[in-house]
């Protein structure tokens, strides 16, 4: 699909107040709760390598509409990276079933602390398999909603090559789904978010799984599915189609049967936060928790990055890796100083957090390699809950757009660039679009890696 920046600029620039495309199949379930019904507890499941912490700002948004924080949970899958080969065991990896398993086991516990009989599940990219999954195998009782968020439904991509592949259209696992005159759950109302040609997962091409000019078998259209209402959010990337405030307006007008009363968030005026430091063992990112990792939060200076005094917060994490709480200010941005065993010293800095949380997870900065070698100091500009695009987006580092930053269909999450020592202790201006973070340079000759993190 070819977009002129013209189009593309037009289409960000409109999408906040653009009414989505929708297509409802011939046998759509179209029965989103009544409106004045009260709305189901609703649990999150993340997507392929993600955490649960990707859902904070929508359960921020839910919060703000007035759905208590305790009728909510995020799941955190412990290995949330899928098999190569789904019937073949691999390390921190998991299977299909595994997913199954974990997710089935936080709906009970979601049911068991609200007395719901059902709830809604809303997932992002893989996790919509595993709710799929739960509901075709005996879970349709449990479950009012199901809102899958660029979910490859018809996979990655359709070969009759690597059958057992969680994410072929044409292997084992997604053809036990979709299979059936209808390819949704009866007795579950299913709702899908897609973008209109900016998903890297669902393209013709398959230059972005590492085979350009090979046709994938799968198209833009690939995660919708007869007998569910489908909707196109315009230009949104992979992740923005969970993410995005765009997004979480369809989210909640599904499962709640009307308008929300407001899409910002409202702050909190007093905020706690608390979280997981987790790793990548063996380079592979896990959900599982890291022991005697530190923790030391910071005050810093909007402008300057610099630190405003002592630590505010300090952690030292035990068996369970969890940190905190820490109690700031909604105004304040957030120096994050990890320290995890055999892992760079991390300094994440954050934007304010407008209202609390307890999945501020925290995961150490890749390890210093060959291409950071003569470097001074390295800094990452990261977007967790969506990609960078180009032109689509405002996207600095240093006051220029990163040179590794392909344009077209969003794919990269994360920028990098490298400075010479002599540029130790200046700060660094990361903006994305209207959020802008100040952090600071630290030598990379300490191990040290700044890290500057994107909340929208």
């Amino acid at each position: 699909m070819k977009l002129s920046r013209r189009t593309i600029l037009l289409g960000a620039g409109t999408l906040p107040f653009a009414v989505a495309s929708v297509r409802i199949d011939a046998f759509a379930q179209t029965t989103p709760a009544a409106q004045g019904a009260e709305v189901p507890p609703i649990l999150f499941v993340h997507g392929n390598g993600d955490y649960d912490a990707l859902w904070m700002t929508t359960m921020w948004r839910m919060e703000s509409n007035g759905i208590a924080r305790d009728r909510m949970l995020a799941i955190n899958f412990t290995d949330p990276l899928a098999r190569s080969d789904d019937k073949v065991e691999q390390a921190n990896r998991s299977s299909t079933e595994d997913q199954r398993r974990e997710l089935a086991a936080a709906i009970a516990e979601l049911k068991r602390r609200t007395g719901a009989a059902r709830v809604a599940l809303v997932g992002s990219s893989r996790g919509g398999n595993a709710i799929r999954n739960v509901i075709r195998n005996g879970g349709v009782a449990d479950v009012s909603h199901a809102v899958l968020c660029g979910t490859p439904n018809h996979g990655v991509f359709a070969t009759d090559d690597q059958p057992n592949s969680e994410f072929n259209g044409r292997g084992t696992f997604l053809r036990g789904l979709n299979g059936g005159e209808s390819e949704v759950t009866p007795g579950t109302a299913f709702l899908t978010l897609r973008s209109d040609g900016m998903d890297k997962y669902a393209q013709a091409d398959g230059r972005f799984i590492g085979k350009p000019g090979t046709p994938t078998g799968v198209t833009t259209e690939g995660p919708e599915l007869q007998g569910a209402t489908n909707l196109v959010l315009g230009t949104l990337d992979h992740r923005e189609v969970a993410f995005h405030p765009r997004a979480f307006r369809e989210i909640y007008k599904f499962i709640a049967g009307r308008e929300p009363a407001r899409i910002a968030i409202v702050p909190e005026p007093s905020v706690r936060l608390s979280g997981l430091v987790t790793g990548t063992p063996g380079g592979v990112s896990t959900n599982r928790p890291v022991a005697g990792a530190t923790v030391d939060i910071f005050r810093v200076d909007p402008d300057t990055g610099e630190r405003k005094g002592n630590a505010v917060h300090s952690s030292k994490t035990g068996a369970d890796g969890r940190w905190g709480p820490a109690q700031v200010e909604s105004s304040w941005p957030l120096e994050f100083a990890l320290a995890s065993p055999d892992a760079p010293t991390t300094h994440i800095y954050r934007s304010p957090f407008p209202r609390s949380s307890d999945v501020v997870h925290l995961r150490a900065a890749r390890p210093l390699g060959p291409a950071d070698k003569d470097a001074g100091a390295v800094v990452i500009m990261s977007r967790p809950r969506g990609y960078f695009g180009l032109p689509r987006d405002v996207v600095l580092l240093d006051g220029k757009e990163p040179a590794d930053v392909k344009p077209g269909v969003p794919t990269d999450a994360a920028a990098t660039l490298r400075l010479p020592a002599s540029e130790i202790g200046r700060n660094i201006v990361a903006q994305f679009g209207e959020e802008r973070i100040v952090a600071r340079l630290w030598p990379a000759s300490e191990n040290r890696i700044a890290v500057a993190e994107l909340t929208y």
